[in-house]
């Protein structure tokens, strides 16, 4: 049986879960079910993710750092603490102008 990528049943550092490496995006997928899935990302300054669209809404939460959202043309900049939901099927993209790191919920409707 795989190991689980998040611990149950007790606190998780998010910040600390994921580590920066230069010159590349890292994520790590907490959680994957038929729901919908977790996942944390670290951008290293420059990096980002190109516009595309998703069929559900995507929930960013910054962790660390500073995100800059692209959403229907619209940027968006987010400090940690902050939450910014990127609806279905409009276009959106992701760039580090610094490095971040922020969680990613898709909850499949």
């Amino acid at each position: 049986m795989p190991t689980p990528a998040a611990p149950k049943g007790q606190p998780i550092p998010l910040a600390d879960h994921v580590d920066y490496a230069d010159g590349s995006i890292v994520s790590r997928t907490l959680l994957d079910s038929k729901a919908g899935t977790l996942t944390l990302f670290a951008f290293d300054a420059g990096q980002g993710l190109s516009e595309h669209t998703a069929p559900f809404d995507a929930v960013v939460q910054v962790l660390d750092g500073q995100a800059v959202l692209v959403i229907d043309g619209r940027a968006v900049t987010a400090q940690p603490g902050d939450m910014v939901i990127m609806p279905a099927h409009v276009p959106h993209s992701v760039r580090a102008d610094q490095r971040f790191k922020m969680l990613l919920t898709m909850i499949r409707s």
